[in-house]
């Protein structure tokens, strides 16, 4: 008796990717402005603003930011830090 392989009964791998893996469990990811602003669901203006350090709009928790010469870049555990600090400092007031 002669077993047959083929491609269809054979088990296929494939290395994990940036899309198999969701982005809640990707700490390490790196977000974009507009990223960030859909992620928070405000406006790409609104995240701006929250990274201002001076000037008319002044956050007692600035937003985390990495200023990059290709543009401002967020770090997910960061925003997700902030957003708890954030919480809490309205817990007590």
């Amino acid at each position: 008796m002669t077993i047959k392989r083929t491609e269809d009964n054979m088990q296929k791998t494939q290395a994990p990717t940036s899309t198999t893996i969701p982005p809640a469990q990707s700490h390490s990811e790196i977000l974009t402005v507009e990223d960030l602003a859909a992620w928070l669901k405000v406006s790409k203006r609104s995240v701006y603003e929250m990274t201002c350090q001076r000037g008319q709009v002044r956050h007692d928790i600035p937003l985390p930011v990495l200023r990059l010469p290709c543009g401002m870049r967020f770090r997910r555990s960061d925003i997700e830090a902030w957003l708890q600090r954030c919480a809490e400092a309205g817990r007590g007031q």
